[in-house]
């Protein structure tokens, strides 16, 4: 479940979690992701060296051109447009494979940005693999999403969650922190709080996920101080 990010706006596939550029907001790059093999003493007998470049957002900050998503890894939530459109808590079902031993596999083979969300269900066992793997905390690019749920409930229920995925994660900030759905009446207050955390030095870099370029304006018009580094939305091929 690889991620690739072109460019400082982004589009992904919850099922394919493949990102390509938006001509609106951003132009194309043509960085290559390079990858070398050497053998090891693994079941497969191949170790993968990943050594993506990355994009420079518009904050400055770099962001890995390569990843790993953790959409349906080990933990296979409802739909996202299903769970949007519903109102109950959707349903999910466990995977052969847990998300520690998937992630564990991850990072063995190079992968060092992981694409996370609360939606996914799965980031106390990212946590997990990410204690166990022993990776220096400054190597690894952690991003996650905060769902509709916790943005209905408004400004302190996002920092609850926020919070939590710091515990979950096993981490003292994440590099990038996400609106996960532009909810309405909703998603402003949402991003503000986001901008707040930010200003704590609990993140990084904030951006949203799913705008149209309406749901944008909304923000712009309501005074927001950071724009937004990254608009992550799906683009399924199937």
């Amino acid at each position: 479940r690889a991620v690739v990010v072109t460019s400082a706006f982004t589009f992904t596939s919850p099922s394919t979690n493949f990102v390509k550029a938006s001509p609106r907001f951003v132009s194309r790059h043509s960085n290559t992701v390079r990858m070398s093999t050497t053998s090891s003493d693994s079941d497969s007998g191949v170790n993968v060296n990943l050594n993506p470049p990355s994009i420079q957002l518009s904050d400055g900050t770099s962001h890995p051109a390569i990843g790993f998503g953790t959409y349906k890894v080990g933990f296979i939530p409802a739909s996202a447009s299903s769970a949007v459109a519903t109102p109950e808590t959707p349903t999910s079902t466990e995977t052969p494979r847990t998300a520690e031993e998937c992630i564990t596999d991850a990072l063995s083979v190079g992968y060092r940005f992981l694409e996370c969300a609360e939606f996914y269900g799965n980031e106390a066992q990212v946590g997990q693999a990410i204690q166990k793997s022993g990776i220096p905390r400054d190597q690894l690019y952690l991003n996650s999403k905060v769902w509709t749920t916790t943005i209905e409930q408004g400004r302190e229920a996002i920092r609850k969650q926020f919070f939590q995925t710091l515990d979950d994660l096993g981490t003292e900030y994440l590099d990038l922190y996400l609106v996960h759905w532009p909810v309405p009446g909703k998603h402003v207050e949402a991003y503000q709080a986001l901008e707040e955390l930010q200003k704590e030095g609990k993140v990084r870099s904030i951006g949203v996920s799913n705008y149209a370029y309406e749901d944008y304006l909304e923000l712009k018009e309501a005074g927001i101080t950071v724009k937004p580094v990254i608009n992550q939305i799906e683009i399924n091929p199937f």
